[in-house]
C-alpha cells in the first residue's frame, strides 16, 4: 500500500481519483479503466486500523471499534471534520448528529473484518515482523492470480484423475489390529504392524505420491489466496444501528442505512449507497450533488501547511467550529478552486505554491519582525521549522554519502537496542536489525511499531498511527539531543561524513568548511569556523590520550571504514560532525 501511495504522487494521479481508488477501490466494475492490481492495492486504505492479536476478543465490541476508526480518519482527512466527536452524543459545537456517525459508518459495513483484522484470533493483522501467525502480504502481481486458479484446476484434475478405491469387507479379524484403510491415513505416526495386508494394497505408491502432491498444491494455493487478501466485501453488509452513548452492548438504537450528514443533504441513490457513491460524492462539484469545492479546500489547506509550516487554517483537520478560522480565507479559497478546476492536479497546485512570491522569500528576518509576528501570519518570510522524524535521519544520510534513495520494497529495520521489545505480547515480536544497504534507506520505509515506536522516532514526535494526524508536535527536549549523539545510525553518519571530507581535502580549515557546507547547506562565518577548530582540537587531544575510545567509536555501524586513515584524525573529525549533525539548521529547515 505504501508503495502505491508514493507511485501515485511520483505519475501525479490526480487527488479525485486517488481518493476513489482509497475508498472504494475493491468496487472494481466502477473503475474499468485501473489495473484491478492497483485498485486493491488503494483499498488497502480501509484495513489501516487499530488491531489486536489479544485472545479472547469481543467481536461486536472489535466492529465498534474499526467502524469508529474508520470514521474518525475519514471525516479528518477529507471532510477536515471531528464528526468521531458525535460517537456517543449529537456534536457540542458542528451540526454532526449521532446518527451521522453511524450513517457513516455504515458505509464501511460491507467490510469483511473478521476475516482480514484479526478479530478474537481469526486472520491476520498488520505485524511485518516475524511471529508465531502468519503476516498478511501485500497484493502481489497478475501472475500469481492465474497461478492461483490454475492451480484449482489442476486439483480438480488431480482428484478426477485417482481411480476409485477397491472394496474391501474386512481387512483384519483378529482382535486389537487395526482397519488398514484407517492405517493408511496415520501410517508415519504409529508402530502398530498388519498381520495380514499392507496399506499399499488400499493405495497403491503412485496415488499415495499423488496425494502428497495434491497437499503441497492446496498448501500453495491457501497461500497465494492469503496474498491476495486485501478487502473483502461481505455479501450481505452488517447491520449499523445508532449506539447510545456509544455502547456496542446496547443492540436496542436504530437501524442505519449509508448517508451522508443529513445538514449536506443526499446521495440520491436508489439503492443502497456504496463506498463507492461515497467516494465520488467527496469529488463531485455543489452543483452536482456532492462537496467537491469544499474537499479541495481542506486538502488545499494540507498542501499549503507542507511548504509553509503551517496551513492557512491552522487546525488543519478542523473546518468546524473549535478550529481555527483561516488567516486568508480568500486566499483559500481561490487555491481551493485552482486545484478543483485543473482536474485535481496536485503538481499544478504545488507549482502555484512554490512559485509564488510568499514562498519564495528568504526565512532570515530582523528582531523586530520576528517579535511583532512570531508565527509568521503574515507571511511577511518563510518559515523555519524542524524536519519530521523522518526527515531528520534522511538529512542526516544525504550529509552522510550513506542515503539510499531507491523507491519501493518491504520497510526496513534500523539500529534499535536490544531488548526493545520484550515487553510487547499477543504475539511475542523479535528484531532483526538490517545487515546491508536497507540500513541507510530513507525514513519513510522504517519499520513501524505501533506503541512501541523505534527511540529515534519517538525522541522527534512521530505519531503511533493509531490514529490520523493531520499535525505532527515539534518538541525540543535532551532527547532529541542524545539520540543525536548516540544513535548508531548518527553516529554511522558521523564516521562516513569525516572519512569522505578527509578523503576529498587537505587542511583543516577547507575540511571544517566542506563539513560544515554539506551538513548545513552554507559556508560558517569566522566565529563558527574557529569554534569547529578548536573542539576538534579538543577532540584530537582526548583520543589521543585514549586511543581505545577511538576505536570503540570507529567500530559502530556496519558501513565499511577507510582503515589507510589515521585512526585518532578519523577519531576526532568523527566526534566534529557529530556536534554539527546536533545543529538546529542540519535537522531544520532554515
Amino acid at each position: 500500500y505504501r508503495d502505491w501511495v508514493i507511485a501515485a504522487f511520483q505519475k501525479n494521479l490526480h487527488f479525485d481519483r486517488f481518493t476513489e481508488m482509497q475508498i472504494a477501490g475493491d468496487f472494481l466494475d466502477k473503475y474499468p479503466e485501473e489495473h484491478p492490481e492497483d485498485r486493491l492495492l488503494a483499498g488497502a486504505y480501509n484495513r489501516l486500523l487499530q488491531t489486536s492479536h489479544e485472545g479472547g476478543l469481543q467481536v461486536k465490541e472489535y466492529r465498534m471499534i474499526y467502524q469508529a476508526d474508520r470514521i474518525r480518519n475519514f471525516s479528518a482527512v477529507w471532510l477536515g471534520a471531528t464528526v468521531g466527536c458525535a460517537q456517543c452524543h449529537d456534536h457540542k459545537y458542528d451540526p454532526y448528529t449521532s446518527r451521522d456517525f453511524y450513517a457513516l459508518g455504515a458505509f464501511f459495513a460491507d467490510i469483511d473484518d473478521e476475516t482480514h483484522m484479526g478479530v478474537a484470533g481469526r486472520g491476520g493483522g498488520t505485524n511485518t515482523l516475524p511471529t508465531a501467525r502468519d503476516p498478511e502480504y501485500a497484493v502481489v502481481g497478475p501472475f500469481d492470480r492465474e497461478r492461483a486458479s490454475m492451480l484449482d484446476t489442476i486439483i480438480q484434475q488431480a482428484r478426477a484423475s485417482l481411480p476409485p478405491l477397491p472394496q474391501f469387507e474386512q481387512l483384519a479379524t483378529e482382535d486389537n489390529l487395526r482397519n488398514a484403510s484407517e492405517k493408511a491415513k496415520s501410517e508415519d505416526h504409529s508402530q502398530a504392524h498388519y498381520k495380514t495386508g499392507q496399506p499399499d494394497v488400499v493405495e497403491p505408491p503412485e496415488i499415495v505420491e499423488a496425494r502428497k502432491y495434491l497437499t503441497v498444491l492446496e498448501q500453495e494455493r491457501k497461500s497465494l489466496e492469503r496474498k491476495l487478501m486485501i478487502t473483502k466485501q461481505l455479501k450481505t453488509p452488517r447491520v449499523v444501528r445508532v449506539l447510545d452513548r456509544g455502547n456496542w452492548m446496547d443492540e436496542s438504537g436504530e437501524v442505519v442505512e449509508p448517508a451522508i450528514p443529513i445538514f449536506l443533504g443526499s446521495l440520491g441513490t436508489s439503492d443502497r449507497a456504496t463506498r463507492a457513491d461515497l467516494a465520488r460524492w467527496l469529488v463531485v462539484p455543489v452543483v452536482g450533488g456532492g462537496v467537491g469545492e469544499f474537499t479541495a479546500r481542506v486538502i488545499a489547506n494540507r498542501i499549503w501547511s507542507i511548504f509553509f509550516g503551517a496551513g492557512l487554517c491552522r487546525s488543519v483537520d478542523d473546518f468546524g467550529g473549535q478550529g481555527e478560522p483561516p488567516d486568508y480565507p480568500k486566499l483559500l479559497d481561490q487555491l481551493a478552486l485552482e486545484f478543483f478546476e485543473n482536474d485535481w492536479d496536485v503538481r499544478h497546485l504545488i507549482r502555484c505554491i512554490v512559485t509564488s512570491h510568499a514562498y519564495r522569500m528568504s526565512s532570515n528576518a530582523p528582531p523586530n519582525m520576528l517579535k511583532s509576528d512570531p508565527e509568521n501570519r503574515l507571511l511577511a518570510r518563510q518559515g523555519r521549522w524542524r524536519y519530521h522524524a523522518e526527515g531528520v535521519r534522511d538529512a542526516v544520510l544525504l550529509a552522510s554519502g550513506l542515503l539510499v534513495e531507491g523507491l519501493g520494497g518491504p520497510s526496513i529495520h534500523p539500529y534499535q537496542p536490544v531488548g526493545y521489545y520484550r515487553h510487547l505480547n499477543f504475539p511475542i515480536r523479535t528484531y532483526s536489525q538490517d545487515t546491508n544497504e536497507q540500513q541507510w534507506r530513507r525514513g519513510l520505509y522504517v519499520h513501524w511499531q505501533r506503541m512501541f515506536l523505534h527511540p529515534q522516532l519517538l525522541a522527534f514526535d512521530a505519531p503511533s498511527r493509531e490514529e490520523c494526524t493531520a499535525v505532527r508536535l515539534r518538541s525540543n527536549t535532551p532527547k532529541a539531543a542524545l539520540v543525536l549523539l548516540n544513535d548508531p545510525t548518527f553516529v554511522e553518519a558521523a564516521r562516513n561524513l569525516a572519512e569522505r571530507v578527509m578523503a576529498e581535502l587537505d587542511g583543516d580549515q577547507e575540511r571544517l568548511a566542506l563539513l560544515w557546507r554539506l551538513a548545513v547547506s552554507r559556508r560558517p562565518d569566522a566565529d563558527e569556523q574557529k569554534l569547529l577548530t578548536d573542539l576538534l582540537e579538543r577532540r584530537r587531544q582526548e583520543y589521543k590520550n585514549s586511543p581505545k575510545l577511538a576505536e570503540e567509536l570507529l567500530s559502530i555501524g556496519i558501513s565499511s571504514t577507510d582503515t589507510t586513515l589515521d585512526l585518532i584524525e578519523r577519531a576526532a573529525w568523527t566526534a566534529t560532525a557529530r556536534v554539527v549533525f546536533n545543529l538546529r539548521e542540519t535537522i531544520g529547515r532554515y
